[in-house]
């Protein structure tokens, strides 16, 4: 039975109030233009455990990542701002902060803070050139040309990398210290040594990171330059290196952090302090039992570490943005 306001020939006899709601529900469901009803969203409420389930077990990932990460850099930091010079008054992190370990550091007579600073830089720097220049010419030519040995080349490299480094530690002092006897410029406890030994022990895994990458620039671009009469060399300088900047700028900063980081070979190589770096020198500071000035070394671990963060950020242009866009520019 229609209720007694009910006005005639609407759906369920509806009120007078009713139909201008039902009007304007209507008029909303079909567009202006007659293109049919439209299917107005709506905002599903808010539940915790459907978007945990869909990302939010991955914030919480995310964060213990980052928190397991960070809780390192934060202790050395904490450590290096501890005045007493011990680990136990760190534990607290920063309950104590001063500068008197980086003042200790860096004044102190008998720690060539400076000398050590210069060192690494020196051979980090040309070891990171030099490896990434070498290792770029052989990346060239085992992808570009064709030459007896080539295959048996590349499985040489591989092959060598199985081995680490510090099974031809006495190798490499025999070796550096009967070259020191005919050319002392380059043999045992000389910065040139150290760099040339680096050059050698990082030349075959970056030349086989680099051939991968060489391999993706296309094979028509040497072809089209070597119709306008360009060679290998001048296809290498002028095209190529432009095209593979990204893996440059990666194998560049991978071997300058292996420099900076690297202790085993350099406290063999280099014996006299002046000649030290700095991964070498600061082990001096803790390597007494009686007396270990945790704070001094953490203060120059975090000096040192200054250079690879500058470097990095310096690179990152052209590590993220430069990975996808080489052959296409």
């Amino acid at each position: 039975m229609a209720a007694p306001n009910a006005v005639p020939g609407t759906p369920g006899g509806l009120l007078a109030g009713e139909i201008e709601e039902f009007e304007d529900a209507s008029t909303r469901a079909y567009s202006s233009q007659g293109e049919g009803p439209r299917h107005i969203p709506t905002k599903r409420p808010f539940r915790f455990g459907r978007w945990f389930r869909a990302t939010g077990w991955r914030h919480v990932v995310g964060v213990i990542v980052v928190a397991f990460s960070l809780l390192p850099i934060v202790f050395v930091v904490s450590a290096s701002l501890n005045p007493h010079g011990t680990l136990t008054g760190s534990n607290a992190l920063f309950s104590q902060i001063g500068l008197d370990a980086y003042v200790r550091i860096l004044t102190d007579p008998q720690v060539p803070f400076t000398t050590w600073f210069g060192n690494t830089l020196l051979i980090a720097g040309i070891t990171a050139v030099s490896t990434t220049f070498l290792g770029a010419l052989a990346a060239y030519s085992f992808s570009r040309m064709r030459f007896t040995g080539r295959r048996f080349g590349l499985v040489s490299i591989v092959v060598v990398q199985m081995f680490p480094q510090l099974l031809a530690v006495v190798a490499i002092f025999l070796l550096m210290s009967t070259i020191g006897d005919l050319f002392p410029a380059i043999g045992l406890n000389t910065r040139v040594g150290l760099i040339m030994v680096y050059l050698g022990g990082a030349l075959g895994v970056n030349t086989y990171l680099m051939y991968g990458f060489f391999n993706t620039v296309p094979s028509s671009i040497d072809e089209a330059a070597k119709i306008d009469g360009a060679g290998h060399a001048r296809i290498f300088f002028t095209i190529i290196l432009r095209l593979v900047a990204p893996i440059l700028a990666v194998v560049a900063l991978l071997s300058f952090i292996t420099s900076v980081n690297e202790f085993v070979v350099a406290s063999v190589l280099l014996i006299d302090t002046d000649q030290q770096t700095l991964a070498v020198g600061l082990t001096k500071l803790v390597s007494n039992p009686r007396y270990a000035d945790w704070s001094a070394f953490s203060a120059g671990a975090v000096m040192a570490a200054l250079p690879v963060v500058a470097l990095f950020l310096f690179l990152q242009k052209y590590i993220v943005g430069g990975l996808t866009a080489g052959a296409v520019k």
